[in-house]
């Protein structure tokens, strides 16, 4: 086992603050958006749009990670002679967000919340992402109430958004979740696993595709901080569930009235699937001919080397996702191709611009009335700004992983680590390998590797500088 040096938590958050200062990434919000924050009172939308309904007799519950103040959704359920009905309420930031203001204008430049280890840099400030707009148990707040019918298949039938005034009652981690769901100790939770197994099995019909590839994540753990593979539990499965149940309904109904923004992703073209169909028989899968590509990505369990190589080749094929507005004739692409359908982001107003919007226009709908000219004239520009927000995103990500990477196994060189490749480049020379412990995702000369391939690497060299590692294979 190699010998690791454990640092104080205080070099790794110096090196993340000097990430954050080289990425730009915004320290606080100007004194012109806090005052705008702080002076804001939630309205009830246009003159014409319908009054908030009182909704506090539904038993919310808010599912999400351990300390999470800036709550989108909470959720509850009740069953129906023929199926179930989904209550999903949505933080109603656009009460709080006059148009062409400067909180709004401010959460058009960020796109997005930005996450790094040891802070959140939020999308708005934090009186209203964390308090006023927030679902916060105990509390009662505007929100975004989606009332979803389903049948006994899980099939949604009919479906309403309206403002409202709503209670959550508590929130708890996902680990709480999951306990409750096992020893059935609540029945909102228990509704949340039986619809949510129901709109797994759907998915499958559809052709729907996740992916479950363990992911590294940096975690504090008291005395420093760690790099390890998360690894999810069936309820956050279940509970996304939910959330793309309402972004399919929000695209239908955006699809049928002509104006709208999807979240779109181009399926994976046939050569890709070729390709992996050769990359599953080179790893000895054993992939059926009669067997549909989503279907065998769903067949595979992420606790093998071989199966892990394989779901990080199927991931590539699942690029190139963005957003398209639209008010009058539909896109050439209104699908995505990963879920094997059309879908909008809605549930996440708080941490992404874009849900905003969408909702904005579809309480519109829903009130029978045009939607309102600034969420409009957005469409158009809406696309670029998540792109620019998601690429800051990604590239915060990427740095703050290799910098924690470097940090981790700085006084490791001539170590040697036990490790799979995961990904092969011939023609670049180049392989992925992935190192278990410590979470490490690196690369390294490909030199005749395959896939799946254990081998065992000597760190040879470690650059905080430029957060660069190097192994060569061990003799």
């Amino acid at each position: 086992m190699p010998r690791i040096v454990i640092r104080a938590p205080d070099t790794f958050e110096r090196a993340f603050t000097a990430i954050r200062t080289e990425l730009d990434v915004p320290e606080q919000f100007s004194d012109d958006v806090l005052n705008a924050a702080i002076e804001s009172t939630p309205s009830t939308g246009a003159s014409d749009q319908p009054a908030r309904i009182d909704a506090r007799h539904i038993p919310l519950v808010a599912v999400d990670p351990p300390g999470a103040t800036d709550l989108d959704q909470a959720f509850a359920a009740e069953r129906l002679d023929d199926g179930y009905r989904v209550l999903y309420a949505i933080a109603d930031v656009g009460a709080f967000l006059p148009p062409g203001g400067p909180v709004d204008l401010e959460a058009r430049a960020r796109g997005t919340t930005l996450y790094s280890p040891d802070l959140r840099t939020p999308l708005h400030p934090p009186v209203i992402s964390e308090d006023r707009a927030s679902l916060l148990a105990g509390s009662e707040k505007p929100g975004l109430l989606w009332t979803i019918d389903l049948d006994g298949d899980g099939m949604p039938t009919t479906w309403r958004l309206e403002r409202a005034t709503v209670r959550v009652d508590e929130a708890i981690s996902y680990t709480e979740a999951q306990r409750r769901v096992d020893e059935g100790t609540d029945d909102r939770m228990s509704l949340l696993a039986e619809i949510g197994r129901l709109r797994q099995d759907r998915e499958a019909e559809r052709g729907g595709v996740s992916l479950n590839l363990p992911a590294q994540e940096i975690v504090s753990r008291g005395d420093s901080y760690a790099l390890e593979f998360d690894e999810s539990l069936p309820v956050e499965g279940w509970n996304a569930q939910i959330s793309l149940l309402t972004g399919i309904v929000a695209a239908t109904t955006m699809i049928d009235t002509g104006v709208g923004i999807l979240r779109t992703l181009p399926p994976p073209r046939s050569n890709d699937i070729d390709r992996l169909r050769r990359t599953a028989d080179a790893l000895g899968l054993g992939w059926p001919e009669e067997l549909a590509y989503a279907d065998f990505v769903r067949s595979l369990e992420p606790n093998t080397a071989t199966a892990n190589a394989f779901l990080l080749q199927a991931a590539r094929t699942l690029r190139g996702a963005g957003y398209v507005g639209f008010d009058g004739p539909l896109p050439d692409l209104t699908e995505h191709g990963a879920i094997a359908s059309v879908y909008a982001h809605v549930t996440a107003p708080l941490r992404r611009l874009v849900d905003r919007f969408g909702n904005e226009i579809l309480l519109a709908v829903y009130a029978d009335r045009r939607p309102p000219t600034w969420a409009l004239e957005a469409l158009e520009e809406l696309p670029s700004l998540m792109g620019q927000a998601r690429q800051r995103e990604s590239s915060l990500e990427r740095a703050m992983l290799d910098m924690a990477e470097a940090l981790v196994v700085e006084h490791s060189i001539g170590e040697v680590f036990d490790a799979v490749v995961v990904d092969v480049d011939q023609d670049r020379d180049r392989a992925i390998v992935q190192i278990r412990e410590p979470a490490i995702v690196a690369k390294m000369q490909a030199d005749g590797r395959t896939l799946a391939e254990r081998v065992k690497l000597r760190l040879t060299s470690v650059d905080l500088d430029t957060r660069h590692i190097e192994f060569e294979p061990a003799t």
